[in-house]
């Protein structure tokens, strides 16, 4: 495991350990880019999500425990997935605005 200047464990380390991003193909429905493109935000969110909790102590008299220690990763993937649901912050929209018109771009050199 990679540590940062300050000792504390890298970002990129919780990527490695959680799920893997979805795939975006070349002949994808528009439907379908929506759907791919909502994970892909619910995967980035619950990745940021993961690195604001990784300070935040769970001993203490009201706190989780080991056991929110635990269930924490996936505690924040369904925070992302949420988000994503709700509107997210923009980047699945973004995706499917740029997915589409490069498929209309190259549909257009084919023809």
């Amino acid at each position: 495991m990679e540590t940062l200047s300050t000792g504390l464990p890298s970002p990129l380390d919780s990527l490695k350990a959680t799920a893997t991003p979805p795939r975006f193909s070349k002949d994808m429905t528009p439907e379908k880019i929506r759907e791919q493109a909502e994970e892909f935000e619910a995967f980035f969110l619950s990745q940021v999500l993961n690195t604001m909790f990784k300070g935040i102590k769970t001993d203490g008299p009201f706190n989780g425990g080991h056991g929110e220690e635990m269930f924490r990763d996936m505690q924040m993937q369904e925070y992302g997935k949420v988000v994503a649901k709700t509107g997210g912050i923009g980047i699945a929209d973004s995706i499917v605005r740029q997915l589409l018109e490069t498929q209309e771009v190259k549909e257009g050199a084919v023809q």
